[in-house]
């Protein structure tokens, strides 16, 4: 008698699997969304504080929904410019391409945009340095340019 039971006892143990794997899953949150697609920058930079930065590859890019961080040799700076902007602390006059406020907020392939770090900002941008420019969206990294500071012609 008892082989009887064994099918039975297999189904049930079955189906309370299958309702526990649909509980589980309706309890956890759902995860995050997929990451931003990347893209390619390049940068450039001078002595005398300006940055430049060309995005090279991917889709454009909402400037509005992106956040760029400049290090000079690892050392983020100490005052980081939003973007877009006109005028921002640590940064001389306004910025050109997407990086203005003025500018369509969409930065495209092939456009460049670009920034004067201030003297009062620091780390200073001097020749040799190597400066590295983050581009993130949503917090994540979507794009590196990285470049040794050029003297200033």
């Amino acid at each position: 008698m008892a082989r009887g039971y064994a099918p039975v006892a297999v189904v049930l143990l079955l189906a309370v699997t299958v309702v526990a794997a649909a509980a589980v899953a309706t309890a956890v949150p759902a995860l995050p969304g997929d990451p931003p697609p990347q893209r390619a920058v390049d940068a450039d930079a001078t002595s005398d504080g300006r940055v430049t930065v060309t995005l090279l590859s991917g889709e454009p890019l909402d400037v509005q929904s992106a956040t760029v961080r400049v290090a000079v040799d690892g050392e983020p700076l100490a005052h980081q410019s939003p973007v877009p902007y006109f005028a921002a602390r640590g940064f001389r006059g306004g910025p050109t391409g997407p990086f203005n406020v003025a500018a369509d907020s969409s930065w495209t392939v092939g456009e460049t945009a670009s920034l004067q770090v201030a003297g009062t900002n620091s780390p200073e941008l001097r020749v040799g340095a190597t400066l590295t420019v983050r581009v993130l969206v949503s917090g994540q990294v979507v794009a590196v340019g990285e470049t040794t500071v050029e003297k200033a012609s």
